[in-house]
């Protein structure tokens, strides 16, 4: 495993860490508490040192899962939870002080630590970036030893950068990867400029970039990539990096025969993240052992070329920059 320092937390986290939205089993199955276990323990087993959760991943039994599991090891494991999204509707309005305090004690109740190394906004509205008071919040939990550093959870490059212009922010959470490059542009740059680490999140776009789906493939009911496709009940950007699905599988497919030998995209696509040193991490989601493997195995290729990196740059110029790049 390979580590880079996260922003100005000075945490040295591996570079592909763990995000635990499927933890537990997959989109639209119920929570198992055993399998999350067998999950966390995989994944620390091999150097994984950061596991990014969010308290309404499975209502809390992430969290739960989480913390029972790092409590249990000797290695020192970071851990980063959100809050916000429990906000219902959630609009600006909702984001009080009260609120977001109530929140990250429950988090902690749940974790069963003695306090969470980096709490993040769950990407809230804009207009909630403008307001001094909920970041003032998170230098008052830090003093009560509830929290380390506030780190935020963005779905807008412009959120991105606004967030940063708080001190406290000391990580932004960015959906970033081979069909959403935006970020890499100017964000990438501010976000160095002040030591704010960068978290790949939705890197391979949903499992569109692992390469294992087509017209065929079939998702369950609750899966978000059945009912959020077109943004029904959250920011579709989340769902396959807001890419329509049809001509995702195009671009994937001239992917397939830029490296015909491979029949798993996901280790390169996420290689190809960290080619980007501003990137301090990747957190894939995972809801097998085998997904674990699979993202990990991306530390033992040989690296990219530049001729294999430009030809893939291609393709998202080529089909997806005019859907997405203007949207986030």
């Amino acid at each position: 495993m390979n580590y880079r320092k996260l922003g100005k937390t000075n945490f040295e986290v591996s570079e592909i860490a763990l995000g635990t939205w499927q933890v537990g089993g997959k989109w639209g199955s119920s929570f198992n508490n055993e399998s999350a276990d067998e999950l966390l323990n995989a994944a620390i087993d091999k150097g994984v040192n950061f596991i990014d959760t969010a308290d309404v991943y499975e209502n809390g039994l992430s969290e739960t899962a989480v913390g029972r599991v790092v409590r249990s090891r000797s290695e020192r494991i970071y851990v980063a939870t959100k809050c916000g999204r429990q906000i219902n509707p959630h609009v600006n309005e909702g984001y009080q002080p009260k609120v977001l305090q109530k929140y990250v004690e429950d988090s902690l109740k749940r974790l069963q630590l003695d306090t969470i190394d980096l709490i993040q906004l769950h990407c809230p509205p804009t207009e909630v970036y403008y307001r001094p008071e909920i970041f003032e919040l998170f230098d008052k939990l830090k003093k009560e030893g509830k929290i380390q550093n506030l780190g935020v959870s963005v779905e807008k490059v412009e959120e991105g950068l606004k967030a940063i212009e708080f001190p406290n922010v000391t990580t932004v959470q960015i959906i970033f990867n081979l069909f959403r490059q935006r970020p890499s542009e100017l964000f990438f740059k501010e976000a160095q400029k002040k030591d704010v680490g960068i978290i790949a999140r939705v890197p391979l776009a949903s499992g569109l970039l692992t390469g294992k789906f087509s017209e065929k493939s079939i998702f369950d009911s609750k899966d978000h990539r059945f009912f959020n496709r077109e943004g029904a009940s959250f920011d579709k950007g989340e769902t396959f990096s807001g890419i329509n699905y049809e001509l995702g599988l195009i671009a994937v497919n001239e992917l397939k025969k830029l490296f015909p030998e491979v029949t798993n995209l996901a280790p390169l696509a996420l290689q190809w993240i960290l080619n980007f040193k501003e990137v301090s991490c990747i957190i894939p989601g995972a809801s097998t052992e085998g997904h674990v493997m699979s993202n990990l195995s991306t530390l033992d290729l040989p690296l990219l070329n530049p001729e294999k990196i430009a030809a893939m740059n291609e393709i998202y110029e080529h089909y997806i920059k005019k859907e997405v790049q203007h949207l986030w």
